[in-house]
């Protein structure tokens, strides 16, 4: 008897780069609020940085994210560093939207990027994602995306290799439409109008 699996394959073993992607339960839109947004950008950042994981691109958005990593020698500890983001996020989307024990997040895939042009063709993939979902007339104007960091950091070979490489081949689980709850202000200038 074949056994067909439920949820994606985690296959941790040796260190490297990883690319994750994780959707929320039903594709639902629990991180619409930009409150919501900064709470999950700020609860990823501290997350890497406390199992050692390196971040090199990110794109969050309201009801799945992309984010790629090198890891710490022990690439196992991905596990840990999902259930706790995904724990501590799912706490305060509930608490913020008023559906207390709500199902948050549904499954994740993640992969070990094992070639450079694979590395450098999804590095751009995550950093221009918020203009393929049609949130940004510019990736670096949305505010929970790596664009603007890495425009800023990166030399500027770097960033024209990074961003000279196409994406309409790289194969990435983003079966998604988002949306974004606008606030008075306008976080940019560049933003389109696919808002709720």
């Amino acid at each position: 008897m074949i056994q067909w699996p439920h949820a994606p394959v985690h296959k941790l073993g040796e260190a490297g780069a990883f690319i994750v992607t994780a959707g929320t339960y039903l594709k639902a839109h629990h991180f619409k609020k930009p409150l919501l947004l900064d709470f999950l950008q700020t609860t990823l950042f501290w997350e890497t940085e406390r199992l050692g994981w390196q971040l090199q691109a990110w794109a969050l958005f309201s009801n799945h994210y992309h984010f790629i990593a090198l890891s710490p020698l022990n690439a196992a500890t991905l596990e840990d560093l999902l259930r706790r983001l995904h724990s501590l996020t799912a706490r305060e989307a509930n608490r913020v939207n008023g559906s207390s024990g709500q199902q948050v997040w549904h499954q994740y895939w993640d992969t070990q990027l094992t070639y450079k042009r694979s590395y450098y063709a999804r590095l751009n993939y995550v950093h221009e994602n918020p203009c393929r979902h049609g949130l940004a007339a510019a990736a670096s104007s949305y505010p929970w995306c790596s664009a603007a960091w890495f425009e800023r950091t990166a030399t500027p070979a770097f960033f024209k290799t990074i961003t000279g490489f196409k994406t309409d081949r790289v194969l990435i689980y983003d079966d998604f439409e988002v949306i974004w709850e606008r606030e008075q202000e306008s976080w940019s200038a560049g933003a389109c109008s696919r808002f709720v």
